[in-house]
């Protein structure tokens, strides 16, 4: 039986000294279940003259996922939407014909150093969605169901498992975890959905017999339940997936579509400034110099 595909990633420099492990989209794969894109960030310390606000920016075609295991950000949109957004819960920005947000460290920590830590998804939307109406969720920590397996942890961010189900609405099916392994410590997800893929934000761990190591993506086998085993240290996954995209998509910048030509439309958009502003702020970040190619 052959090994899970593991997904290493890359170091991506966000601007400012901030760098981020970037595991989707990959040459070996685009997406797992909905999710075609996915950052980790941190642990880093945040010092008071950091320069790792980011500023408002535009989204379309996708919701964007944000999930904290330490730290804060200040999440702003041009809904007028403000969230502190902070450990244990799940912010779903659905961004459908056009968002603009901007992200950035809050008030409250303007004197002082913190650590932020954490993972930032974005699922496509079905195509039939693709235009829908933008929005923002914010679903605090202490909604999310919470489970002992055993003696694994097993939150629920998004979808259903182990007989607990999300308050998350989502447009496709989707599955989202956060999975706490203590040491020697087992757990056997069923085949939950069609798509899925484990993350070892921490330690290495024994998936069906093989050794993951630490900060990899390994795509599991579709149909088979996978068990997990820590070894000598505790480990913390994540474990997404979900229905396979209904159609191959188009990604550039902050933009993702099925349609070359509406991300040219989106690009035209930003750069005239017409897809909203939010609140409050004057800066934007503009388009890359290296333009979309239809």
């Amino acid at each position: 039986m052959n090994a899970p595909l593991r997904l290493s990633g890359q170091a991506k420099d966000l601007g400012g000294g901030f760098t981020v492990r970037r595991l989707l989209p990959a040459v070996q794969r685009q997406a797992v279940g909905p999710f075609l894109f996915f950052d980790h960030f941190g642990p880093v310390t945040v010092e008071p003259d950091a320069g790792h606000d980011v500023r408002p920016h535009p989204h379309i075609g996708l919701a964007t996922v944000t999930y904290l295991f330490s730290g804060a950000i200040m999440h702003r949109d041009s809904l007028g939407y403000v969230q502190q957004i902070e450990p244990g819960a799940i912010n779903w920005m659905t961004a459908g014909r056009g968002i603009v947000h901007s992200e950035r460290r809050p008030e409250s920590l303007a004197n002082q150093a913190y650590v932020n830590h954490g993972i930032q998804l974005w699922a496509a939307l079905p195509m039939v969605h693709e235009e829908a109406d933008p929005s923002f969720v914010h679903t605090p920590a202490a909604a999310i169901p919470q489970v002992q397996v055993g003696d694994a942890t097993v939150r629920v961010l998004i979808g259903e498992a182990f007989g607990q189900t999300s308050p998350v609405a989502t447009y496709s099916r989707t599955l989202y975890l956060d999975v706490q392994l203590p040491a020697g410590a087992t757990l056997e997800i069923p085949a939950l959905v069609p798509e899925m893929a484990v993350y070892t934000v921490d330690a290495p761990v024994q998936l069906n017999g093989d050794t993951v190591a630490p900060q990899l993506l390994a795509v599991v086998e579709p149909g088979r339940a996978t068990h997990l085993a820590a070894g000598d240290s505790a480990v913390r996954l994540m474990v997404i997936g979900g229905d396979a995209l209904d159609a191959p998509r188009h990604m550039w910048w902050n933009f993702v579509s099925s349609r070359k030509d509406r991300i040219v439309q989106a690009a035209a958009d930003w750069d005239a400034q017409a897809m909203g502003q939010v609140p409050g702020e004057v800066e934007w970040i503009p388009l890359p110099e290296r333009r979309f190619k239809a």
